[in-house]
């Protein structure tokens, strides 16, 4: 029984179900920040980005782990 490819599948869908997550959470709550305060849209929009980039960096790692199995 080969358990490789399980073992990639894992590291991918783990991998990608916490970014995933986190990059919703990100986006809701800089545009629940821009809705309650639109003038503070150019402060809100640079953070959110590094933020988003931190979590998609996380994605990139486990789809590394996997082909790297």
């Amino acid at each position: 029984m080969e358990l490789i490819p399980l073992a990639k599948a894992i590291a991918i869908g783990v991998g990608a179900i916490g970014p995933a997550i986190g990059i919703g959470m990100i986006g809701s709550k800089a545009m629940e920040a821009i809705g309650r305060n639109p003038e503070a849209a150019g402060k809100v929009l640079v953070p959110m980005l590094i933020a988003s980039a931190f979590a998609e960096a996380i994605a990139i790692y486990a789809l590394v782990i996997a082909f790297s199995l």
